[in-house]
């Protein structure tokens, strides 16, 4: 066992995906443990047996529909015309529309290269500075990781579902811990929109024809957040269940009533849809063997011990915790990062006194942050590509941004309340 790490670092070297490292870390484990390796299939074969499980394909599928659409225009006219008229009202429009685009395709790159077409130039046009408009697209991005129905808050839940802990964790619960959070981050970058100089300061104001228009032309994709949300805590529907109604509904108004997605479009964008889901379910079902490992190995409750030791205050820890997930956050994308370190960090976390739900919106926090922080952030690259500008301008646009939300992050952080209020 002793060669395990290093031959696992080489795999990583050698660019191995990554279900076959964790999938290897396993089967190393239990054959040191001279436990059968079937175990690894029993785990793999639980999949199948997680009702809420079918909540990220269909999701994914909802998602990936309202991205081929118009649903980002509209959304976009939507917010304008409800807060263009505001000091700061575009840079606003920008923060909350692709919070709301990322909460529901669950990919903030996806959400730079959809919106930035549409509000890079309008930015611009209203007088915005360049590195402005560029680090509010990039941070703004991934802001939605924290409302519902984001994917990382499901997989989050279903991967914290497997540790068997005493304090139960439910999705519906993570949903709501998100939103006070969430809020706090979009009201920050906000005010920092609303104080900055523009060359040209004209403000729109608010007209109520172009307002009604734009509600009406979004009309069907306004009834979603409460479809997802109303059905759920009003009883109506279980997670899973609010997912299938979602694709169904947005499936038939995309291809039947608007019809701005046709019939034959429709295998591709499955397969695009699934190809994700694919890559996401075969990470679990390695992470669910691994994590398996781990807890019979008791490894979670030596690591806390080893921790205590040099640790014994909760604050010190959650420092500590936020510049580990930093650094995480910029080098591993947020579904690799869940199902790897969630089974490590979460009983380590439980063991401070940390409530599982309120890590859980900790780390998607940090995450958030990671992805637009230099030097590696996916992001930063996504939005490089995106408006065909050097990284390194990039860097710089972002950095107001970064200590903006860092601030945001250490208040979610510390502030527990915040989190757990709603589903106390």
């Amino acid at each position: 066992m002793i060669l395990v790490a290093p031959f696992l670092l080489l795999l990583a070297i050698l660019r191995t995906p990554l279900f076959v490292i964790i999938a290897c870390s396993a089967m190393l484990g239990f054959y040191s443990a001279d436990i059968d390796l079937a175990v690894i299939s029993i785990e793999v074969y639980r999949l199948a047996e997680m009702p809420v499980l079918l909540a990220i394909p269909l999701f994914t599928f909802a998602g990936y529909l309202l991205g081929e659409g118009q649903a980002s225009m509209r959304l976009v006219n939507l917010t304008n015309s409800l807060l263009g008229w505001m000091p700061g009202g575009l840079a606003i429009v920008a923060i909350f529309a692709c919070a709301l685009f990322t909460a529901f395709t669950g990919a903030s790159g996806i959400t730079i290269i959809a919106l930035g077409a549409l509000l890079y130039p309008a930015l611009k046009q209203a007088g915005y500075s360049e590195n402005f408009s560029l680090g509010l697209l990039t941070s703004a991005g991934s802001l939605g990781l924290l409302f519902a129905p984001s994917l990382p808050l499901i997989l989050y839940g279903i991967v914290a579902q497997q540790m068997s802990l005493d304090e139960p964790v439910s999705i519906s619960d993570l949903f709501l811990a998100g939103i006070f959070p969430g809020l706090l981050m979009l009201i920050m970058l906000s005010l920092y929109a609303m104080a900055q100089p523009r060359e040209r300061s004209v403000r729109q104001s608010f007209d109520p024809g172009v307002a009604r228009d734009a509600i009406l032309a979004a009309k069907w994709e306004i009834p979603l957040p409460f479809l997802v949300l109303g059905g759920i805590y009003g009883g109506y529907f279980a997670v899973s269940e609010a997912a299938a109604v979602t694709a169904i509904y947005v499936l038939i108004v995309e291809v039947l009533i608007i019809r701005e997605i046709k019939i034959s479009e429709l295998p591709d964008i499955m397969r695009d849809a699934m190809m994700l889901v694919g890559g996401i379910m075969i990470i679990i079902g390695a992470s669910l063997a691994s994590t398996n490992y781990l807890i019979d190995a008791d490894i979670p409750t030596r690591l806390f011990e080893t921790i205590q030791r040099h640790i014994d205050d909760r604050l010190t820890f959650l420092i500590l915790l936020n510049l580990f997930l930093l650094v995480l956050g910029m080098m591993l994308d947020i579904f690799s990062a869940i199902v790897i370190i969630v089974p490590i960090i979460l009983p380590i976390a439980v063991g401070y006194g940390i409530h599982p739900v309120h890590l859980g919106i900790i780390f998607l926090a940090n995450m958030q942050l990671g992805y637009f922080t230099p030097p590696v952030g996916m992001n930063l690259f996504i939005a490089s590509y995106r408006f065909n500008k050097p990284v390194m301008l990039l860097y710089r646009a972002t950095i107001p941004f970064f200590f903006i939300l860092l601030v945001a992050v250490l208040i979610i952080t510390y502030w527990p309340a915040l989190s757990l209020t709603l589903i106390r």
